[in-house]
């Protein structure tokens, strides 16, 4: 789809804006690797054949005794014996020598006499999960040849950690923000468009619902129906959306009374059409120069509420909480290190971003 000559204007300002177009690109790069973390970084075969078909364990629960095994539970596929149970078609002589089995059934092509397809599986190049504890004697470690960044105090190795939540971080603040921001700018232009009453009515409410503790009010849902990704974002967005309300009216309300607004108010045209189409446009420059402030306010409050332990689950992966193992293990500066060069790193690069797309919406800027 070709674009208008206004946002043909507007790319080439943002292409002209170096730190904002390679911090684009770069934060895409690290977002688009983060959402194929389970092919990065698992404990779990990227494909694996068993019997001449394939499973993908990486994104699909399979039982231990879809292999031959004894548990409804999900395959251990570290262990041996179920990595036995896999290569020779599930032969009952795994649970015996399983390395030995294995080597005996690849060399011999049979397993107790009849030919066999022996499986195959293909892991992932960080072969650990951010649940796995693997090759550790103490923890928290120190970064080595196998976990590059080291390992927490539960000896999950970092570097997956991060991955896992970077993504987690990046998706929350997304959501939130895309629909807060839709939610506060609808309603800062119905009150700045209207005025009067209208306006007086929105701002008494949001009076009052700004000064709802937000806190408690997690923590009392959090007991309630417990920690959860959802539950949090439904939770960000109900206190969130106020962000770009005042500044949205402000704007409307500087706009209703220009000759543009009049002239089409004159010929017809309906209050919506006047709003979305022509004040909101020549608004979102104010709107854009907040919207940093937002996102990076939500990627801290995530953060704030895992490191105080009213977050996500204790199970998912989360940059808060790495932080606030960093506090709790000083003799670890890795762990402090990370979370602090990862936050450093995530929100610069956003402000890089959206300080472009501001600049880009500007009319008043001028690149050569």
């Amino acid at each position: 789809m070709a674009l208008s000559p206004l946002n043909q204007r507007r790319w080439r300002n943002f292409k002209a804006n170096r730190r904002a177009f390679w911090s684009l690109w770069l934060f895409l790069g690290l977002f688009v690797a983060s959402l194929l973390a389970e092919v990065i970084a698992n404990d779990k075969p990227i494909v694996m054949s068993f019997r001449g078909s394939l499973y993908f364990p990486a994104y699909k629960f399979y039982p231990e005794t879809e292999f031959g095994g004894d548990f409804r539970t999900e395959a251990v596929y570290r262990d041996e014996a179920v990595q036995c149970l896999i290569v020779t078609g599930g032969a009952e002589a795994c649970w015996d020598d399983p390395e030995g089995f294995i080597a005996e059934a690849r060399a011999a092509g049979t397993v107790e006499g009849e030919p066999v397809e022996t499986g195959w599986m293909l892991w992932p190049p960080i072969p650990y999960h951010y649940r796995t504890i693997n090759n550790v004697g103490t923890a928290p470690s120190a970064p080595d040849g196998d976990h590059w960044l080291g390992t927490d105090d539960t000896a999950r190795d970092v570097l997956a950690r991060v991955i896992y939540g970077f993504r987690t971080s990046i998706l929350f603040t997304l959501i939130v923000t895309v629909v807060g921001s839709l939610i506060g700018i609808a309603a800062g232009a119905v009150q700045g468009y209207f005025g009067g009453r209208t306006d007086i009515i929105f701002q008494r409410a949001l009076e009052i619902w700004s000064s709802t503790p937000s806190l408690y009010v997690i923590i009392i849902l959090f007991a309630i129906l417990g920690r959860s990704f959802w539950l949090l974002v439904f939770v960000a967005i109900l206190f969130g959306w106020p962000a770009l309300t005042g500044v949205v009216r402000a704007e409307f309300l500087r706009a209703r009374n220009f000759e543009y607004v009049r002239a089409a108010r004159a010929l017809g045209v309906g209050d919506r059409v006047i709003m979305f189409r022509h004040i909101l446009p020549n608004a979102m420059v104010a709107t854009l120069t907040m919207l940093p402030f937002v996102i990076t306010g939500t990627i801290s409050m995530l953060a704030s509420l895992d490191y105080l332990g009213y977050g996500l689950p204790s199970s998912a992966p989360s940059l808060g909480e790495l932080a606030l193992q960093g506090k709790q293990h000083l003799h670890a500066p890795w762990l402090a290190f990370t979370a602090f060069f990862t936050f450093a790193l995530m929100l610069s690069l956003l402000v890089f971003i959206f300080e472009g797309i501001r600049d880009a919406f500007d009319p008043r800027k001028v690149f050569k």
